[in-house]
């Protein structure tokens, strides 16, 4: 399952998202330190794919994939160091997929902001020191151990402390490791750490209701900017958290036309699950049977047993084939048999890279 931490400055928006995209109830106020504990929060992955296959298969059950959000409590400056608790916060969030960065972008007199005035550029830099000097923390102690086994004469372990050094300078000036050229060696031993600031990054524009069915404003304007010049691998998804509240509101079926009459294309959850996706280069794959069609998440280029190892670890070790059908095939023939029958449905082997959409049907034994 996909997991996005939900991190960002004190009243941007964050517990407001959190609420409208999970209805969880999460504590929203208008002052700092509002969320104490993280609030954690499964959603579904929005599919129209899925209630087409249903359709066809008539399960007993349908099962959409799902989207962990992790909402952990606005962070100040001196985070890093435990100023609002920030430490504790943190270490919530180190073992989601990806950080979504809530930024406020609108101006509102009776929303007050942590630092006086709305500048996002300087929020995000804040963010970045904050999450850089929490990773410096975390390389720093296994930097220390790491030598003195090197001393040893351990040359495993000199290879390790050579990586976490290049990792601790910049760190060390409260630059984020996504600035940084890591070879995939010296990321695969930075890995068990779970450092924030390796961590694909959404940021997530809380803008006005008019800024997010028309033009963008000068806000998000210089966030991307921002965003551009340092050539930071992150994504910008734009939402209001008004919006998605009245929305939250709403029965299922009238949301669409909701959205249409204030002229939104789509709503701020979707998109930010479809930028995630991308983000992670993620995709989805279906298995459909009388007991259940259920849609599963994989990484794109992943083989067929890579992709039944999603299901279950047995389904990898002891995998011979996969009955393979495209999605429109599938529906267009209306299921399995008449799949078969069209010659649309093939047997591939453990070589097979698996495509988004694909109807797997998986011959394992263990």
């Amino acid at each position: 399952m996909l997991s996005l931490g939900i991190v960002g400055l004190p009243n941007v928006g964050k517990s407001s998202l959190f609420n409208a995209i999970t209805s969880a109830g999460a504590a929203a106020a208008n002052y700092p330190f509002c969320t104490i504990d993280p609030n954690i929060g499964v959603v579904d992955v929005p599919d129209a794919r899925l209630a087409a296959l249903a359709d066809i298969v008539k399960p007993v059950r349908t099962l959409p994939a799902g989207v962990q959000f992790v909402d952990i409590a606005g962070l100040v400056r001196g985070a890093s160091r435990g100023e609002g608790r920030g430490n504790a916060f943190l270490s919530n969030i180190r073992e989601t997929d990806a950080i979504v960065h809530v930024v406020r972008c609108f101006d509102d007199h009776d929303v007050t902001h942590v630092d006086g005035a709305i500048d996002p550029v300087r929020d995000r830099e804040t963010i970045e020191f904050e999450l850089a000097l929490a990773d410096l923390s975390s390389v720093e102690k296994r930097l220390d151990k790491a030598r003195r086994t090197a001393k040893t004469g351990d040359k495993t372990a000199a290879v390790e402390a050579a990586a976490l050094e290049k990792a601790m300078a910049p760190l060390a000036e409260g630059r984020a490791l996504w600035h940084v050229t890591l070879t995939p060696e010296e990321r695969a031993w930075l890995r068990p750490l779970q450092l924030l600031t390796l961590k694909p990054i959404l940021y997530a524009a809380n803008v006005t209701d008019a800024e997010l069915s028309g033009d963008e404003g000068p806000h998000v304007t210089a966030l991307r900017a921002a965003i551009e010049r340092d050539h930071e691998p992150a994504e910008v998804v734009t939402f209001s958290a008004k919006i998605e509240a009245e929305l939250s509101e709403l029965p299922v079926e009238e949301r669409t036309e909701f959205l249409s009459h204030l002229g939104i294309e789509s709503a701020g959850l979707d998109r930010l699950i479809r930028a995630g996706y991308h983000l992670l280069g993620l995709q989805t794959y279906f298995t459909a049977g009388e007991k259940e069609v259920r849609a599963w998440t994989m990484h794109r280029g992943d083989t067929a047993p890579q992709a039944a190892g999603v299901i279950h670890s047995d389904f990898e070790r002891g995998f011979i084939r996969a009955e393979t059908a495209s999605y429109v095939d599938f529906v267009k023939s209306g299921g399995w048999k008449g799949a078969k029958e069209a010659g649309a449905v093939r047997s591939e082997g453990k070589e097979y890279v698996v495509n988004d959409g694909d109807v797997l049907l998986f011959r394992f034994n263990v």
